[in-house]
């Protein structure tokens, strides 16, 4: 009897229980509802940076971030007022790094990442992905006159990443792999770490090869630096990253990129700003569209590396 009794009230604290934690991952859900939080607000959130040329970046004077990934991102606003019927639809910028971003994704601080993020299976736990962009190569970049040649080369050498980029792994993973003692400096950002290289801190910088080409193309100097075309550390798809567990707006995401691709709309837009002169002043990247950006195109694809 005494068991009975004490088991109806476990009973019940246990279906109490249930209840608060079905209440909770509803709430939980609503609160990831990104569709309804946009329509509710009137604003949606991209994330972006100050200088990875020519995706995200903010050019000196300009007030708001420009750059292919952000075009893209722009027309998926279109879409997104398209089907939540508002044209006055608010974009708000919030400037994010290498090291933040997925923190601030998951939080709700951001809505979409416009920038430069590979597409991941181990970024893919935290967060989603629209259908890749870009793909670009992991390479390294030096002074023409550093001797540095080829992999083996950096051996002995200081080496520039960007903090909580997929070049630091990469380039942790070459040290292993060939027993080479190569000493790792980061920088907060692109724009930092191509500084190490520029001031001699670095004798390589290892970043994906078109933001290379940009940060050279942009410098002051740009014919003293060279990248080792011939070296691929790896191929790595760029994705607008979101978050995980958004169906509906996923699906928005998703479909507004993957018609840009379709149309053609996303080939004008690659060659305004890789082959053509880009602000702000007028420096043409010489950037042609490879063969595995156009094959991202002409089948679009989620899949991470």
């Amino acid at each position: 009897m005494t068991s009975r009794r004490f088991a109806f009230p476990s009973v019940l604290a246990a279906a109490l229980g249930a209840c608060l934690l079905a209440h909770g991952a509803a709430a939980s859900a609503q609160e990831i509802d990104t569709l309804a939080r946009i329509k509710q607000t009137g604003v949606i959130t991209i994330g972006s940076r100050d200088s990875s040329i020519p995706f995200s970046y903010t050019p000196k004077g300009g007030s708001e971030p420009v750059g292919f990934s952000n075009d893209i991102c722009l027309k998926v606003v279109d879409a997104i007022k398209a089907r939540l019927g508002l044209p006055a639809l608010r974009v708000q910028y919030t400037l994010l790094n290498s090291l933040n971003r997925i923190p601030l994704m998951q939080n709700g601080t951001v809505d979409l990442d416009c920038a430069t993020t590979t597409n991941s299976v181990v970024r893919q736990q935290q967060v989603a992905f629209a259908p890749s962009h870009f793909v670009a190569g992991i390479t390294v970049a030096v002074k023409k006159d550093s001797g540095i040649n080829a992999l083996a080369d950096l051996a002995g050498k200081t080496v520039a990443t960007v903090s909580g980029s997929t070049s630091v792994q990469l380039l942790r993973t070459f040290k292993r792999a060939e027993a080479v003692d190569v000493r790792e400096i980061t920088g907060k950002d692109t724009a930092d770490a191509f500084l190490l290289l520029a001031n001699g801190r670095a004798d390589a910088y290892v970043l994906d090869d078109v933001q290379l080409a940009g940060l050279i193309a942009t410098s002051p100097n740009p014919g003293d630096y060279r990248m080792l075309r011939d070296v691929v550390l790896r191929q790595e798809p760029y994705g607008i990253m979101m978050r995980k567990n958004d169906p509906q707006f996923e699906a928005v995401v998703d479909e507004a990129v993957t018609q840009l691709m379709k149309s053609g709309e996303m080939e004008r837009l690659y060659a305004r700003w890789f082959t053509q002169p880009i602000p702000p002043n007028n420096v043409n990247l010489n950037f042609p569209m490879t063969d595995a950006v156009r094959e991202a195109f002409r089948n679009p694809s989620k899949k991470g590396v």
